[in-house]
């Protein structure tokens, strides 16, 4: 199993089954950018499900056991629950999970699961109507993730996480009533602070809303204890409610970064690998492959790129913020924008 530079192993593989989805996030996908002109990835692009299905073994044979399938938004790919079970099949497979704003959840639930799915993680921002709607750029209403959740959970698609990722003014102050609502109802609510991911939602600094904020505004109300990580490189930091009954996480990237121990890699909708979120540039394994490349081709070109891996962007936008010099202070690169490679 191939290492990289600061010895962080190959585990996790996140998959981007498409590059389309049907909200229009403005952390992600802001709807004046991506509006009905856009241009997607022709189909003749998107990875066949044969192809990712290979693909993710070859990954598996470099010690990938844990596989996530995104977006854009993973239940808008047609079939995709005969994608689940072309890769629940892969020997060395431990864990699949998704990730889905739940919009279409309801309708794909029992089939996932009986493809072979495990869980899933429903990306929440708000249980307050009016800022759901304004969140997820379509004016959708919160009713149908709701359902979505309740249908995910029925299936068995268990233990069901929610994210919400915190914009100051605009969600903040309905943290502590999700986090309730995910208590009541068994679900891990995990707050994700607000990213500068790709290059077009106009992300500053001063719209992050912290960990420690976060985690104050639920103690207030819901008693908090932090506990231990399930596995090491865990993304979220975990917290408990002191009554027992459930738990809390919070990803931290911009004001406590964890790149030292991360273990994911990232396959976008066209082939390519991405070793980091914050990545610029990919390398191709689709043209490749199409172009007759062996499995052992592609693992030694996998192999290669991790092994020479050294990203650790969270830790590098950390010190730009420092009081350094013009000349040692790292300065901000393009990067891919976050709904061709998956959160």
């Amino acid at each position: 199993m191939p290492v990289d530079q600061l010895n962080r192993p190959l585990k996790d593989l996140r998959i981007s089954v498409t590059d389309r989805c049907n909200f229009r996030c403005p952390y992600c996908m802001p709807a004046e950018l991506y509006g009905k002109r856009y241009q997607f990835l022709p189909k003749s692009q998107v990875m066949t499900f044969e192809e990712t299905t290979r693909l993710t073994g070859i990954f598996v044979g470099l010690g990938a056991t844990k596989l996530r399938l995104t977006g854009g938004e993973p239940l808008v790919r047609t079939d995709i629950s005969t994608l689940v079970g072309m890769l629940s099949s892969i020997k060395g497979v431990e864990d699949i999970a998704m990730t889905t704003n739940g919009y279409l959840l309801a309708q794909h639930a029992q089939a996932l699961k009986d493809a072979g799915l495990h869980r899933v993680t429903v990306s929440l921002d708000s249980l307050d109507d009016e800022v759901f709607r304004k969140l997820n750029g379509r004016d959708f209403g919160v009713g149908k993730v709701l359902e979505g959740i309740q249908s995910a959970s029925d299936a068995g698609l268990t233990p069901i996480k929610i994210n919400s990722v915190v914009m100051k003014g605009v969600n903040d102050t309905t943290v502590a009533d999700l986090a309730r609502w995910c208590k009541e109802n068994g679900y891990i609510a995990r707050f994700i602070e607000y990213m500068d991911v790709g290059n077009l939602n106009d992300w500053q600094s001063d719209q992050v809303v912290s960990a420690t904020e976060i985690l104050e505004r639920i103690d207030a109300e819901l008693p908090l204890e932090a506990t231990e990580p399930n596995y090491p490189g865990e993304v979220a930091k975990r917290w408990r409610y002191k009554d027992g009954s459930g738990e809390v996480g919070v990803i931290a990237s911009v004001s406590v970064p964890f790149c030292g121990d991360c273990t994911r890699a990232r396959l976008s909708t066209d082939g390519n690998l991405f070793t980091c979120l914050f990545g610029s540039v990919g390398l191709d394994l689709l043209g490749p492959m199409r172009n007759g490349a062996s499995d052992a081709e592609v693992a030694g070109l996998i192999n290669g790129t991790w092994s020479a891996r050294t990203d650790r962007y969270s830790e590098l936008r950390a010190s730009m913020h420092q009081p350094l010099s013009v000349e040692a202070k790292p300065q901000p690169q393009p990067k891919i924008e976050m709904f061709k490679i998956g959160g």
